[in-house]
């Protein structure tokens, strides 16, 4: 990380993003910790994807952080478009899809050990209203510009 994205920025922002830009939660939760088998693979198997996203750049993925809980884990990413996401999860050549072939086969030995979700939205500059005040570089601001807050 920078050192603009870990220091404090003065006063209120707001993102500056395109049109089309895209929000995308994905996670997983443990529903048997004791199955372990069932659902480490799950959980090392976001890393992986990660950093072939962050080492080619051209593949859409702008910035993603995670968040873990009690029993879950959840990474918030931020997409150029939701063409190239879908591009990233149907490519054969990619960390994607054998890791989704690998879990489908896996949940039907496992029994819920593990459950896994994902949400995906587009997002608009003229719906959305994202705000910031005397915070890091966070959330899609992060991952795209940031203006004064008030700026057309």
């Amino acid at each position: 990380m920078s050192d603009r994205s870990n220091r404090v920025q003065a006063g209120r922002y707001r993102a500056d993003f395109p049109d089309g830009t895209v929000v995308f939660l994905i996670g997983m939760r443990v529903n048997s910790f004791w199955r372990l088998r069932a659902w480490f693979p799950v959980f090392m198997a976001m890393p992986r994807m990660l950093r072939e996203l962050f080492r080619h750049p051209e593949l859409g993925l702008l910035d993603a952080r995670t968040e873990m809980a009690w029993r879950r884990a959840t990474v918030i990413q931020y997409w150029e478009s939701m063409d190239k996401l879908m591009a990233y999860a149907a490519a054969r050549d990619r960390k994607h899809l054998p890791a989704w072939t690998a879990f489908n086969r896996q949940a039907r030995k496992g029994q819920g050990a593990v459950g896994i979700w994902h949400e995906a939205y587009t997002v608009n500059p003229a719906t959305s209203h994202v705000v910031y005040n005397a915070m890091p570089l966070f959330g899609i601001a992060k991952a795209t510009q940031i203006v004064p807050a008030g700026t057309p």
